[in-house]
């Protein structure tokens, strides 16, 4: 097992190794049987009792490969799992054991391997991903500067853990985070999301009878939609998009109340400001109607400056591993490197399952990836844990 306790630099390094891949394949048995432990405890992050009994075999996993047992540490009764090996603060590996998939769905996705193709709910996002971070750990002689954080609520924002995650990214002088990768490319810019509710409220009145006494809020509704659209900025890569709408309560009743949800993305900060800025000025036009708007940006943008030298050196590690080419994308979803990111980190994003399907019913991983991608990761910490980013 890795000692926890040697100094920095001591170490032998094999970070650009290409027999690190062969170690890792010789254990692909090892990765699919954890990832089938994984992926069959299903974990929806509303389901708190199902994301405890994932969270017990995620802790049992990481001391079983790094010997190491993780400190649970409870935010609003929710299990986070930390692992800090020595002064931990060289290089933090982010990743969450919640998924979108309600406790059942296993009944109608279940956990397969066929043709080369892992697939069960969660298996992509991001239950592989975290197999291949332990297994790739396990590789490693010395593990001094590393720090683990497994979340349970990342699917539906992080609203408990944000804080537990900024502070171990302030402490720390790099983040790699295992969120799965589309057709293999790294994650090297993420945009900012932002998210409000628009409450309209009108005056009911008989639609039949006296609809001119009425203020309708579906009117004033649709005329914000078509406002709303006019503040994204399709060149600067903002978009503006009204999801939910919802509005009356009657056929026959001119509607007093509305509820509009909007989500906003947008590559850099100052894009995010200048649409809450502008959100925070709608006026309604139907006069005696009223808005109020709730909300506000959620997480910030993941720029690619904060990825570049983190990415360099994945592309340099990747080439010596014999791997081939390593790609990067910039995409509009967000993930908790948004926060680390936002709290100045430098942050790689994608290091978890190559794969698709994503939160779909075809949501799958390519085996043949896993042990590749554990070795980068293996490399990139060997690389990283106990030097400047």
């Amino acid at each position: 097992m890795p000692p926890t306790t040697t100094p920095p630099h001591t170490a032998s390094r094999r970070s650009a190794d290409p027999s690190a891949v062969a170690r890792l394949e010789a254990r692909l048995p090892e990765l699919v049987a954890d990832i089938e432990t994984l992926v069959t405890a299903e974990s929806p992050t509303a389901d708190r009792a199902a994301v405890a009994r994932c969270a017990d075999l995620v802790a049992e996993l990481g001391t079983r490969l790094t010997g190491l047992a993780p400190e649970r540490l409870e935010t609003a009764g929710r299990p986070q799992l930390r692992w800090r090996f020595g002064a931990g603060d060289g290089v933090l590996l982010l990743g969450h054991l919640d998924t979108v998939w309600p406790v059942g769905s296993l009944a109608t996705h279940p956990f397969g391997v066929t043709d080369g193709r892992l697939t069960g709910p969660g298996c992509f996002d991001m239950k592989a991903g975290l197999v291949q971070l332990f297994h790739a750990l396990a590789t490693l002689d010395d593990l001094d500067g590393v720090t683990v954080l497994v979340t349970s609520d990342e699917e539906t924002g992080s609203a408990d853990s944000r804080a537990l995650i900024e502070a171990e990214a302030r402490r720390t002088r790099a983040v790699l985070v295992l969120e799965a990768a589309e057709d293999g490319a790294l994650k090297t810019e993420r945009k900012g999301a932002s998210l409000y509710d628009l409450a309209i409220t009108g005056r009911a009145a008989h639609a039949g009878l006296e609809p001119e006494r009425g203020i309708n809020a579906t009117t004033e509704l649709a005329r914000q939609v078509l406002a709303l659209a006019a503040l994204a900025d399709p060149d600067a890569g903002t978009t503006v998009t009204p999801t939910v709408a919802t509005a009356g309560t009657t056929r026959n009743t001119v509607p007093d109340t509305a509820l509009l949800r909007i989500d906003v993305r947008a590559r850099t900060a100052a894009e995010q400001q200048r649409v809450d800025t502008a959100l925070h000025g709608l006026a309604p036009t139907l006069k005696g109607a009223a808005l109020a708007l709730s909300g506000g940006p959620d997480r910030p943008p993941l720029p690619a400056a904060s990825s570049a030298g983190l990415f360099a050196r994945a592309q340099r590690l990747n080439d010596a591993l014999g791997l081939g080419p390593l790609r990067g994308a910039a995409v509009g979803g967000g993930s908790d490197g948004n926060i680390t990111a936002g709290v100045g980190t430098p942050t790689l994003d994608g290091l978890g399952a190559v794969g698709g399907g994503a939160h779909a019913d075809h949501e799958h991983v390519i085996v043949a990836e896993l042990p590749r991608r554990a070795a980068l990761l293996a490399a990139l910490v060997d690389e990283l844990r106990g030097r400047p980013a």
